[in-house]
């Protein structure tokens, strides 16, 4: 069974950072994108960031220059790293197969679960 797991949310201070990890099981990461989704509350689950399988990635425009994907096939492992949070950038943050509609927006694969996600706080 398709597995992504998030972990590495957690409170920090506005202009702190975070590394989130999605370890992947059962699919070979290489063959795959991957994106990053995040969901506030009382709001729609939204994609932040995606990497292709070329390695191209893309990003939210609210997050462009803050966040990065990178993708690890040794390790099985696509992290986010989040630098200069802000507290709008606080949610529950969730990995997932990804298929692309254009260059730049990209949505969840058909049939996939989403994991439990990790909450990411940022508050003074």
């Amino acid at each position: 069974q398709v597995q992504l797991v998030e972990s590495g949310g957690g409170l920090v201070q506005p202009g702190g950072s975070l590394r989130l990890s999605c370890a992947v099981s059962e699919f070979t990461l290489a063959n795959y994108a991957i994106g990053w989704f995040r969901q506030a509350p009382g709001k729609e689950r939204e994609g932040v960031c995606a990497i292709n399988v070329y390695g191209t990635a893309y990003y939210k425009e609210s997050v462009k220059g803050r966040f990065t994907i990178l993708r690890d096939g040794a390790q099985s492992t696509v992290y986010l790293q989040m630098n200069n949070l802000k507290p709008e950038d606080t949610a529950i943050y969730y990995c997932a197969r990804v298929v692309f509609i254009s260059q730049d927006l990209w949505r969840p694969r058909d049939n996939d679960s989403w994991g439990q996600g990790t909450q990411v706080t940022v508050t003074a």
